[in-house]
Formats: structure tokens, C-alpha cells, sequence
């Protein structure tokens, strides 16, 4: 089951998967879930959350209409493969459509590209490094 939920209730599962549980209780905290319109989704196994995402206002490079910004995608390593990420991804998709936003971006680790070409992604960028994390491309969809 997909569901909104709050900032408090994802940081565990990002710091797990995207920063190797290294990161005190309540971290990460990226600068954009401060940002006015941000929401958060968590796909849950039972009373479980397996996997969250979330989805800020913001606009990318040249690309004109109302854009999101996808941050913190992470799902724990007992649910990958599963097709969780991939039904709470298309989830948001047909929310934001909803909310009349005409593109969804993000900055993909080198080894989440095969899965985000799956929904539809795009790779718009050259690869770059982001420290202490590793490799990533910028990836977009156009949802309308």
C-alpha cells in the first residue's frame, strides 16, 4: 500500500540504503524537504515501509512548465525487486499529473539508470560525480 507520509518517518530507510547507515537518527535531511509543496511517499508491506520517495517543486535547466525534483528514492534491500519502487514511482507520476506538473527530474546513481529507463526516464546529462556518494546522470520524464 502507497501512502503520504511525513519527513520523520523516511530518514531511517534513506540513511539504511542511501548512506549506508552511517548518517545520526533523523538523517539525511535534504535542504529540499524544506521547500514549500514537498511531499513524501511510502510503499508499505503490512505495517512495514519498504521503500520512499520524495518530490519537491523545481524547475530543471531550460525546461519549461511546472517541474519536480524526485530525492531520496531508497528501498530496503529485503523488498528490491519486488516492483515496489516501480508502482510508488508511477504512483507519484499520476499524482503530479493530478497537480498539473508537466515533468518529473533527478539526479540517478550510476547503478539506479536501468531501473529508472524502465518507467520512461531519461538520461539528460553527462555523468558527474557527487562527493561521497558516487556517480550519477540527471534523468527526466515528461508526464504531460
Amino acid at each position: 500500500m502507497i501512502r503520504f507520509v511525513q519527513l520523520e518517518d523516511i530518514t531511517s530507510i534513506r540513511n539504511i540504503v542511501l548512506r549506508e547507515g552511517k548518517m545520526p537518527p533523523g538523517q539525511p535531511r535534504f535542504p529540499s524537504d524544506d521547500v514549500e509543496g514537498i511531499f513524501h511517499l511510502g510503499y508499505f508491506v503490512g505495517d512495514e515501509l519498504a521503500c520512499v520517495a520524495s518530490f519537491h517543486p523545481e524547475s530543471y535547466g531550460e525546461f519549461t512548465g511546472t517541474g519536480y525534483q524526485l530525492r531520496g528514492m531508497a528501498t530496503l534491500e529485503a523488498y528490491r525487486g519486488k516492483g515496489f519502487g516501480n508502482q510508488l514511482l508511477n504512483f507519484a507520476i499520476v499524482y503530479l499529473k493530478g497537480q498539473k506538473a508537466n515533468y518529473i527530474w533527478c539526479n540517478a546513481r550510476k547503478n539506479a539508470l536501468k531501473f529508472y529507463e524502465s518507467i520512461g526516464f531519461e538520461i539528460i546529462s553527462d555523468e558527474f560525480e557527487v562527493p561521497g556518494i558516487g556517480p550519477h546522470r540527471v534523468m527526466y520524464l515528461k508526464i504531460q
